[in-house]
C-alpha cells in the first residue's frame, strides 16, 4: 500500500470546471488583476473574519509587503522563531530588517515567556508563525506587543481556517500572511499568496506595493514590486475555497485518528491539543524515538513521511551573520532531532491511516 504525502492528483482529478472558467478568462484577456482576484479577496477576507484581503504573488510576498507597508525595514528588528520555513526569515531580511529568534514551546510555536527578553530599542514587530497549522499563543503575544508598542504580523501561511476561541488566524495582527502554494489548505496551480487586514490604509498601501507602486495607470507613488496574484490562480482558488471546511474537517478527523492510535505508543509524543484552538493540521507532526530509523522504515514501506524542518534557521549558512550558535535555542534543537511528519491530508482513506499506524507498531515491535 502506498501512502502519499501529496494529494494533488486526487484533488484535481476532474479539472474540467476550472478549465471552463479559464477558457472564459482567455477570451476576456483579463489576465492581470481581473475580477476573479477581487472576488477571491472578498471571499478570503470573509473566511478570515477581516474587512480586507489583498492577493499577492506568494506567501513570502505577503510577509515582505506587510513589513514594508508598516514601515519595518533598515535598522529595525523583528522577533520570530528559528524552526519555521526559510521564507519567514527571508521576507524579514529582504525587507531590510534583522530577524531576532526566540525559542519554541512544546507546541512548536514561539514561546511567549521568552519574547520580552529578546526585545530591544530596535524591535519594531513580532512575527509569530502558526506552525503546522496550529495557531501560536496570540492572546499572550498581543499583551506583550501592546506593552512595548510593537506591531504583530501573523505568518499564517500554514494555518488557513485555524482559530483561537473561534477567532480566525490572520485576524489578530495588523496583517495576516497566507500562502496558496500547491500543498496549502487553499491551493493554486503554482504560487500565490494573500494578506488579510482590518485597516483600509494598510489595504490601500498593499494594493500599490503589489502593483509597481502605482496609484493608477499613469501615476507611480512609490517604486515597489510586481507581485500580484494572477487572475488564473484566483480562478483556481475560487474553486478550492468552496471546499475549505471539508478540507479542514477531514484533516482534523485524520489527525484525531492518529492521536488516538499513536497515544498508545510510549515512543511517540503527541503535543498537547488546546481545547480552545482549532488546529488545521497543515502537517501532522509528532516526536518519535529513533526518528531517523523510523523515517527510513516508513519510506521503505511506501509511506511518504517528511521532516519539517531538520535544520533550524539559526544554524543555516545564510544566518551566519546573525552570530547565533548551536545551543542558543535548546527546545528547537531538541525538537528537530525527533519530529516526524505523517501524511494526514484530506484524500487519505481509513485503510491508509491504519496502514501507517500498523507500520509504526511493526517498527517499535
Amino acid at each position: 500500500m502506498k501512502v502519499k504525502f501529496s494529494y494533488l492528483e486526487e484533488q484535481f482529478k476532474n479539472p474540467e470546471p476550472i478549465f471552463k472558467d479559464i477558457k472564459k478568462l482567455v477570451k476576456s484577456g483579463d489576465f492581470t488583476l481581473g475580477k476573479e482576484v477581487f472576488e477571491f479577496e472578498k471571499q478570503f477576507a470573509k473566511l478570515c473574519q477581516t474587512k480586507y484581503a489583498v492577493g499577492v504573488g506568494t506567501g513570502t510576498d505577503a510577509i515582505r509587503l506587510s513589513l514594508i507597508a508598516l514601515n519595518v525595514g533598515s535598522g529595525d528588528e523583528v522577533i520570530t522563531v528559528p524552526n519555521t520555513f526559510y521564507s519567514t526569515v527571508e521576507a524579514i531580511v529582504t525587507a531590510g530588517a534583522k530577524p531576532v529568534f526566540v525559542d519554541a514551546d512544546d507546541d512548536y510555536n514561539i514561546n511567549p515567556n521568552l519574547i520580552e527578553k529578546a526585545i530591544t530599542k530596535k524591535t519594531k514587530a513580532i512575527l509569530p508563525v502558526h506552525l503546522y497549522g496550529c495557531p501560536a499563543k496570540i492572546p499572550e503575544i498581543i499583551k506583550i506587543a501592546n506593552k512595548h508598542n510593537l506591531l504583530i504580523i501573523e505568518d499564517a501561511c500554514q494555518a488557513i481556517n485555524s482559530a483561537i476561541n473561534k477567532k480566525k488566524a490572520g485576524s489578530f495582527g495588523i496583517t495576516g500572511c497566507f500562502s496558496l502554494h500547491p500543498l496549502k489548505g487553499i491551493n493554486v496551480w503554482g504560487d500565490g499568496g494573500i494578506i488579510t487586514t482590518n485597516s483600509q490604509e494598510v489595504r490601500d498601501k498593499l494594493y500599490m506595493l503589489r502593483n509597481n507602486g502605482l496609484k493608477n495607470r499613469d501615476e507611480c507613488a512609490i517604486y515597489s514590486y510586481n507581485c500580484r496574484l494572477d487572475t488564473l490562480q484566483a480562478i483556481v482558488a475560487l474553486h478550492v475555497i468552496k471546499d475549505i471546511d471539508w478540507i479542514t474537517n477531514k484533516r482534523i478527523e485524520n489527525a484525531k485518528f492518529y492521536d488516538e492510535e499513536l497515544s498508545k505508543f510510549s515512543q511517540i509524543l503527541i503535543p498537547e491539543r488546546a481545547r480552545n484552538v482549532k488546529q488545521v493540521y497543515h502537517t501532522y507532526v509528532v516526536k518519535a524515538e529513533n526518528r531517523d530509523e523510523l523515517y527510513n522504515f516508513l519510506l521503505k514501506s511506501e509511506i511518504e513521511a517528511k521532516i519539517h524542518y531538520p535544520v533550524p534557521l539559526h544554524l543555516q549558512e545564510a544566518s551566519k551573520y546573525l552570530n547565533y550558535k548551536k545551543g542558543d535555542f535548546p527546545k528547537t534543537e531538541e525538537q528537530v532531532k525527533s519530529i516526524i511528519t505523517l501524511p494526514a491530508h484530506q484524500h487519505l482513506k481509513k485503510g491508509q491511516l491504519e496502514y501507517v499506524v500498523k507500520k509504526i507498531k511493526e517498527f517499535y515491535k
